[in-house]
């Protein structure tokens, strides 16, 4: 399987820390101590996920080396919907005149990309699809209570897009190693770790801790198992991009891992957690930073909860 062109989308809007002290009481060196978040996107008030999806796929066209209606199956991996009946794997198809595509919606949390890329995977090995469209597009800000000092000040919006192949379309791919998703709703919190009820309060996090600490022990353990299964070792990664919650969350799994700082890239500093699209993103962002040959591994972790690792080579 293969990556054929990345495209991303950020508004241009940002919030910074300040902001927060008369919303929840936090002031801005507390909140930047805590996340490594200094500012974060938000989408415009003409802006929805489904508007931000188009337009990374707009910037992924110009390095497609096929027609966008080739595609045969599209997927939208995320949880802020702007409509949940309408996906944005919907809007896509019509936006362009895919006409015969699957379109369908996938939902794991913040591994929401990850699993997406797995149902691609699926699809491709059952032969029911042969090029895939995938998008996560996500609009916190449209669902987030700035008020609630656990997580008001997390969130930011943003939206990426991949077009996978089965078969290499040109010497630019990205081969697609393997993937790992697992499950981890009988964990602690579980269910219960994140929440977005939009006529409950919106996102919520009623316990930030147990959220940490399955996050950076799981992300560890979803790379590890494809390491194992590739018998490559830690350190055959060029970069490792984890899920963009929290930057001590970063520094957590960058000590388990025993890998050095630098190897580890981020952009929550200025976006803050862009949800799903959130280690995809990060990746699109960088892919000029990679030669032939080079590894790199993304891992995340989702509120549910779950966890998921892919591991690429350019």
């Amino acid at each position: 399987m293969y990556i054929n062109a990345t495209g991303y989308y950020v508004p241009a809007g940002r919030v910074d820390n300040a902001h927060f002290l008369d919303v929840n009481g936090l002031t801005a060196d507390w909140i930047e101590q805590r996340t490594g978040i200094k500012t974060r996107s938000k989408a415009g008030a003409d802006e929805t996920s489904d508007t931000m999806a188009i337009e990374a796929i707009e910037n992924a066209l110009g390095k497609l080396p096929y027609d966008i209606k080739d595609v045969d199956l599209i997927v939208a991996a995320q949880y802020c919907a702007y409509d949940t009946v309408a996906t944005t794997a919907h809007v896509a198809q019509r936006h362009y005149g895919i006409e015969g595509a699957k379109a369908l919606y996938c939902s794991a949390a913040c591994s929401s990309f990850i699993n997406g890329l797995e149902v691609v995977e699926g699809y491709f090995a059952s032969g029911k699809a042969s090029k895939a469209l995938i998008i996560s597009s996500e609009h916190n800000t449209y669902y987030s209570n700035e008020s609630d000092p656990k997580c008001g000040h997390l969130w930011g919006d943003g939206a990426v897009a991949y077009f996978v192949s089965k078969d290499r379309q040109s010497e630019n791919d990205i081969e697609v190693v393997e993937i790992f998703t697992e499950g981890l709703g009988h964990l602690g919190k579980g269910p219960d770790g994140v929440k977005l009820r939009p006529a409950e309060g919106g996102i919520t996090m009623p316990d930030g801790r147990d959220v940490f600490l399955y996050a950076c022990r799981y992300m560890v353990y979803a790379l590890d198992q494809i390491l194992k299964h590739q018998g490559l070792e830690r350190s055959d990664l060029k970069h490792v991009i984890c899920h963009q919650a929290n930057k001590r969350i970063v520094a957590q799994v960058a000590h388990q891992l025993e890998l050095p700082a630098e190897r580890f890239l981020n952009n929550i500093e200025e976006l803050g957690n862009t949800g799903a699209a959130s280690a995809p993103l990060v990746l699109a962002q960088n892919t000029d930073r990679f030669s032939a040959g080079d590894l790199a591994a993304l891992i995340v972790f989702g509120g549910g909860y779950s966890c998921g690792s892919v591991i690429v080579k350019f």
